[in-house]
């Protein structure tokens, strides 16, 4: 690496969730849907990339729009949202990318750009159809499809996944009921060579609600985010289930089934890690929808996370995976530094933003499509400058008992820790390397109306460690960032 690499590992200003990971030749690019910060619902903005060199993921690269939401015939004047999209190469060499539309107008396509370079200017293609020209999903009754998950096999097969099994959340379960769409689980359709035409039928792959009630899957059915992958011979089914704020994998020895549950890749709370419950989660809870990929000899999970107090302003992240000889996956720990594959420096200037555990003193909440009355909690924001341009993140609305945690740095015997804050407040930053351990270190907090550089020594901490820093004091803070010296 040529510098360090953070969580998020896009730019702070950028919010793309949903992220489709691809590596193709020697780039990673990420895929995704594109919030807007403090936006009004979700995907609101046209499909962007990123890129980075596979030897060097410090070094990424906007490549700029590549494919805008007027160019599908469906939303000609741009005012429907493209959801979660996936993107691969086909065999005539050119890039093809799969997405949907929102639940407005018609419903239920599967629709396909096609682009001679990955982060070129994809240009419409169609919808996925049968021989005969019939677009999957239009029709009532027929699949719904949503998320798409496109793989071609060694054998060079098609396989398209798609699908969606709403839980009893937001009301979405009843929209899609009045739509008169299937909306019951994971599909797989396999494509013909055009990428387009449809070779089988859809063909459900897991049972879910009371269908999966004592199988394996009970407690982490499908719920959406439908992403495939081949490892070692083993078929790897990616996808947010029930829950929402995982990604789960489930194994089969084919593409198209059977599959058996193989667990939790990764939590936005570190739910479910170490037997951790959802009342006791170190981040705030949302949605996540993501991906794997392997670059450079390395797995990673790539999730997104939630920020400005709702699920609309969402941000890639990235932790490493490990694949065991069995196929098994353990469950990634939520990290600060993510793609970095080492710990942060133990010295140097940190923004707040990269924090991996945020809390309150009564827990976390869950977000959803409101932002909640209650603004005790601290959350992930930014500023917008008179210049129009937007500014770094910081954390806002700490109060008394709030945490926010980094994991993890390098400790080489820094001397000095300063944290620059803002607000009215009076108290303690009090610094530990474990969650509600003894303290390592209180930083005294004054009000101040403009950011502000508080220091204080440090013992000497040497090795991998984690800092928690935990306000104890009245009134509200800012904080923008911390240096170790």
């Amino acid at each position: 690496m040529k510098s360090q690499v953070f969580n998020p590992c896009l730019p702070a200003w950028e919010y793309v969730p949903d992220a489709e990971a691809r590596v193709f030749g020697d780039r990673l690019y990420i895929f995704g849907s594109h919030d807007a910060f403090d936006g009004a619902a979700y995907c609101v903005n046209d499909y962007v990339c990123w890129s980075a060199p596979v030897d060097d993921l410090s070094g990424w690269r906007y490549e700029g729009v590549i494919y805008k939401k007027n160019q599908d015939p469906l939303n000609p004047n741009g005012t429907r949202l493209m959801f979660a999209p996936d993107v691969a190469r086909g065999h005539d060499g050119c890039y093809y990318l799969y997405y949907t539309l929102d639940l407005t107008g018609a419903v239920g396509a599967m629709s396909v750009a096609v682009c001679g370079e990955p982060a070129g200017k994809y240009e419409y293609y169609g919808a996925v159809r049968y021989p005969g020209g019939n677009i999957l999903g239009l029709k009532e009754g027929e699949l719904l499809n949503f998320d798409p998950g496109i793989f071609i096999d060694d054998d060079k097969r098609i396989f398209l996944y798609t699908g969606i099994a709403p839980p009893d959340i937001g009301g979405l379960r009843k929209k899609i009921n009045a739509l008169n769409r299937t909306a019951d689980g994971g599909y797989v359709v396999e494509l013909e060579r055009d990428m387009l035409t449809i070779k089988s039928e859809p063909k459900r792959l897991f049972k879910n609600g009371e269908g999966a009630r004592g199988s394996e899957f009970e407690g982490h059915t499908f719920f959406e985010a439908s992403s495939m992958r081949k490892i070692n011979g083993r078929y790897y089914f990616i996808y947010s289930s029930e829950n929402s704020h995982e990604l789960c994998y489930a194994i089969g020895d084919k593409p198209d089934g059977d599959f058996r549950y193989g667990g939790t890749l990764v939590s936005i709370g570190d739910v479910f890690l170490d037997g951790r419950s959802r009342e006791d989660a170190l981040n705030y809870l949302g949605n996540t929808h993501g991906s794997i990929e392997c670059v450079n000899d390395q797995w990673y999970v790539f999730y997104h996370r939630q920020t400005n107090l709702n699920q609309f302003s969402r941000q890639t992240c990235a932790e490493q995976i490990d694949i065991m000889p069995d196929g098994s996956i353990p469950q990634a720990e939520l990290t600060s530094c993510g793609l970095n594959r080492v710990p942060l420096a133990g010295r140097g200037v940190y923004e707040s933003r990269i924090a991996c555990n945020l809390r309150s003193k009564n827990g976390v909440l869950a977000y959803g499509m409101v932002k909640p009355e209650n603004t005790k909690h601290p959350y992930f924001t930014q500023d917008i400058p008179d210049d129009g341009e937007t500014a770094g993140q910081y954390i806002a609305s700490i109060r008394n008992g709030s945490v926010a945690g980094f994991k993890y740095f390098a400790m080489d015997g820094a001397e000095e820790i300063s944290v620059t804050i803002r607000g009215v407040a009076d108290g303690f930053f009090v610094l530990s390397t474990e969650m509600d351990a003894s303290p390592i270190a209180r930083i005294p907090i004054t009000s101040c109306v403009k950011w502000r550089e508080l220091s204080v020594s440090l013992p000497p901490l040497y090795g991998k460690q984690a800092l928690y820093f935990t306000y104890q004091g009245v009134g509200s803070l800012d904080f923008k960032s911390f240096k170790l010296i």
